[in-house]
């Protein structure tokens, strides 16, 4: 019986409404959805990075009909709230953003992202393809009046990818932060600062709920720390898939090189993982 989107979705708009901060892990396929989902978790986010990976392609390289079929899967796997990674909505204009904003939530997903990275040309913002700031707050804005179209509640988050794209720049990150905020973002979200003093002056520079990635390299913030900063969403991004896609890198290249299976007294039982899925 396909899932109650309505009411999932305003589960999850109330959800950003409420005190305190919440987890939002990034499951890659059904069976991790479903993990995720038994661990108590109360939403999940697509990871695109990690939906890549598992499918044997280079990060960045799968196609709107691949993002949608992987949005429905997700969606479709538990009741949770799906938050998906649209990376840049997947068009070259604001009208092509609107119109996949219509797809995208045709799949079920209760909310996504829209980042300012220009796939489609070489950028013009410092040698990095980030779109100019009128042009990427346009495209968010577009986003936002497709949201307000839908006719039932959709999370959209407005990102800013600077520090991804080597520039770590962050009054120009929270400036754009601010423009997606008054374009229509209901959160706003920059992945890549890691030290507390970046990231509470992100979230007091902005009045809308802020999404931090937590984990990153030289980042040691936790749950509690993240919260009393004022973070009120927390993902992994492709950590969870990179770190499982490890352990089982490092079992081959044991068999590969070593001839020996000393990494599989560290796997999870056929019970445990069986236990996960009773429902």
């Amino acid at each position: 019986m396909p899932n109650d989107i309505a009411a999932i979705a305003t589960a999850f708009h109330k959800l950003h409404d409420e005190e305190g901060t919440f987890v939002i892990p990034n499951p890659w396929d059904r069976g991790s959805a479903r993990m995720l989902k038994s661990l108590g978790f109360k939403a999940l986010a697509t990871t695109s990075a990690g939906f890549d990976f598992a499918e044997g392609r280079k990060e960045g390289t799968a196609t709107l009909d691949d993002v949608l079929a992987h949005c429905r899967l997700i969606a479709e796997a538990t009741d949770l709230p799906v938050n998906a990674d649209t990376e840049s909505g997947y068009a070259e204009t604001p009208e092509g953003v609107a119109e996949n904003i219509h797809r995208l939530a045709a799949t079920g997903i209760a909310g996504c992202s829209i980042e300012d990275v220009n796939v489609y040309g070489p950028g013009v913002y410092g040698g990095a393809p980030i779109y100019d700031l009128p042009v990427a707050a346009e495209r968010v804005a577009a986003a936002a009046e497709a949201v307000r179209n839908l006719g039932r509640p959709f999370v959209l988050t407005g990102r800013a990818e600077n520090y991804l794209h080597g520039r770590p720049d962050l009054a120009d990150t929270i400036k754009r932060l601010q423009a997606y905020q008054d374009a229509g973002a209901d959160v706003l979200y920059a992945p890549g600062p890691r030290t507390a003093e970046d990231i509470r002056v992100i979230v007091t520079s902005v009045d809308r709920p802020v999404n931090v990635i937590a984990g990153l390299p030289g980042m040691n913030l936790s749950v509690t720390d993240l919260a009393e900063l004022g973070v009120k969403r927390i993902s992994v991004g492709s950590n969870l898939f990179r770190t499982a896609f490890a352990a089982a890198l490092r079992g081959a290249q044991e068999i590969a090189e070593e001839g020996t299976f000393s990494y599989a007294g560290s796997a999870a039982t056929f019970k445990e993982i069986s236990g996960l899925f009773d429902d």
